[in-house]
């Protein structure tokens, strides 16, 4: 018996001791049971000195299954006693482990004490591991990967676990996971255009819908996104293999020069605007140099479109019904809803885009024309920039193709469990949209699967605070990909690992939806506030503690830890390539 209670105040239970604490070990943060009759009510031991402990309330055991929280406080009578190891073994796991569970770390407070965590709880839900730079969260996620593949006699062949490595540290730690069993299959993909050992990370072009195109464009107004989805509705005309083609884009080029003609604008730039829509835009049969032949003569488009001294447009009507020659109301785009997808490139989408951008009228406004041209600006600029690779997918694939086929070993053709996208070797801007593209892909095929949570997915973010912010997705789009996955995901099968060094930058909707988190050391007061004021069930002891931990050590707690627990995670074997830059051998010879 350790003494007796003093004093009780809210969850804090003071205790006049009755051992010479000289002659104990170190007992902060061991548990106590107060006892009382068949009641055990379960504490933690927060302070102490020569005369006097105190103790947190954290839960109640009964019939040998620990509650957290408490519904009544320990009656003074109670007998106050360190924790059983059968007792203890109800709070922090057995160390045994099954095969529901997987291995962690070892317990900080009770020396080798293994910390098995279940897998449901801690994997079927959104989790975040936070720490500052060197704290350790490199080493601590390559650790309990492995352990999920290693440390049970079952293996999860069917996980299905994708990481955007921005910094490309995780192959090392990954691909020697197949020496402990031939059926783990890892594999990466990498945005360094000139590593010819990896594959390159490419997307289809064709399976980016209007809100792809968004992120990738850089919209910055909902009013661009008629254009976009206009372009869309173009693209199986203009690039297909139509015989066709020609009429379509007669037809379109028509409509948009008709709309000038019937504009009321002056002679003079109903002429400017015509003429530099041909310029631009044109086929063999309607250009600028097409002829028009009335009986005496023949004269080509480009003079019929001569303003007079009087400022008049002599040949308006002429111009007008050769015009309306190439329109076709069997043509009507609007009535389609969906686009058909079909294998195109940047440079098909660029021209689908201008025609796009003509059939919309942009010459009628200085205003729309600027805010359209921009987005082909940006097209074009990434039509003919190196980053195009990323979308120059070699042959026709559905959606669900291509992400059977990142599940694919290219050699053996048998599944792989862990897809590395190292977007290390691109802006983060461009990291965002890939990064946000593929998920919502993966959360796409999700929703739509008719045997729900039957395919899971796991994304884990590295630096998740350069990519899972709070963007102007939510106005532009109405959504933002990460929030929605963190709001809905769980339900579907799809889950999100956020791991980052600055929680302060994250999506304030997107960390809320965590159920569980793996802290190391942090040490800015910004990012203790917000994890303080962000993660559910922290005590400002806990937050305390985070910014004195050594490297490796956390401070673990959420859904699938029944209160807060003070670990080490175990060092990966192999670690991934995280280490910081040896001075010592680079300077001195």
């Amino acid at each position: 018996m350790l003494g007796k209670i003093s004093e009780i105040i809210d969850n804090q239970v003071f205790i006049k001791l009755s051992i010479d604490i000289n002659n104990q070990s170190n007992l902060i943060n061991l548990h106590v049971v107060f006892e009382d009759d068949s009641k055990k009510i379960v504490g933690e031991i927060v302070n102490i000195n020569q005369t006097q402990m105190i103790v947190n309330i954290v839960g109640e055991l009964k019939n040998n299954v620990f509650l957290p929280g408490f519904s009544s406080k320990p009656s003074f009578r109670s007998t106050v006693r360190i924790i059983t190891l059968q007792e203890l073994e109800c709070i922090l796991g057995k160390q045994i482990s099954s095969n529901n569970q997987t291995f962690f770390g070892f317990s900080n407070i009770y020396q080798n004490y293994k910390i098995h965590v279940n897998i449901n709880d801690f994997f079927s839900n959104h989790f975040a591991i936070l720490g500052n730079s060197g704290s350790g969260k490199s080493c601590t996620v390559a650790s309990i990967i492995q352990k999920l593949f290693t440390s049970t006699s079952t293996v999860p062949l069917k996980s299905n676990i994708f990481i955007f490595d921005a910094f490309g540290e995780y192959t090392k730690a990954f691909s020697s996971l197949k020496n402990n069993n031939i059926d783990i299959l890892y594999k990466t993909y990498t945005t360094n255009t000139n590593y010819g050992d990896t594959d390159i990370l490419k997307i289809p072009l064709w399976l980016l819908d209007v809100d792809d195109l968004a992120l990738l464009l850089d919209v910055t107004s909902p009013n661009q996104l008629p254009i976009l989805e206009k372009t869309l509705k173009l693209i199986p005309v203009l690039a297909g293999d139509n015989p066709e083609v020609t009429k379509y884009k007669n037809d379109i080029i028509a409509r948009a020069i008709e709309d000038i003609l019937l504009s009321g604008a002056t002679s003079t730039k109903i002429r400017d605007q015509i003429t530099a829509i041909l310029t631009k835009f044109n086929t063999t049969e309607l250009n600028l140099e097409s002829q028009i032949s009335q009986p005496g003569y023949v004269r080509t488009l480009k003079q019929c479109l001569y303003i007079d001294k009087t400022g008049k447009f002599q040949e308006i009507e002429l111009v007008t019904e050769f015009i309306r020659s190439f329109i076709h109301k069997e043509f009507d785009l609007e009535q389609s809803k969906d686009h058909k997808l079909c294998f195109y490139n940047l440079n098909d989408l660029e021209e689908a885009l201008e025609f796009a951008l003509i059939s919309e009228g942009i010459l009628k406004s200085e205003k729309v024309y600027d805010s359209a041209n921009v987005l082909s600006v940006r097209l074009h600029t990434l039509a003919n920039s190196n980053s195009k690779v990323y979308f120059e997918y070699p042959k026709y694939i559905d959606r669900d193709g291509f992400i059977a086929d990142l599940l694919t070993d290219k050699l053996s053709g048998n599944k792989c469990q862990i897809i590395n996208f190292n977007i290390n070797y691109v802006d983060d801007r461009l990291a965002k949209v890939l990064t946000k593209i593929l998920s919502k892909m993966l959360f796409s095929l999700a929703v739509e699967n008719d045997d729900r949570g039957s395919m899971p997915f796991h994304i884990l973010i590295e630096e998740a605070h350069r990519y899972v912010q709070k963007d102007k997705d939510v106005e532009i789009l109405g959504y933002n990909i990460f929030e929605r996955i963190a709001k809905e995901g769980r339900k579907y099968g799809i889950f999100i690992g956020l791991i980052t060094q600055r929680p302060s930058e994250l999506s304030d909707t997107t960390i809320s939806q965590c159920s569980n988190f793996i802290i190391l050391r942090t040490i800015h007061p910004k990012d203790l506030e917000y994890i303080k004021n962000m993660v559910p069930n922290i005590s400002s002891e806990i937050v305390q503690q985070l910014k004195s931990l050594q490297p490796g050590n956390c401070i673990a707690f959420g859904n699938a830890f029944k209160v807060p627990i003070s670990m080490h995670v175990e060092f990966p074997n192999p670690a991934p390539n995280s280490n910081n830059v040896d001075l010592t051998s680079v300077w001195y010879v």
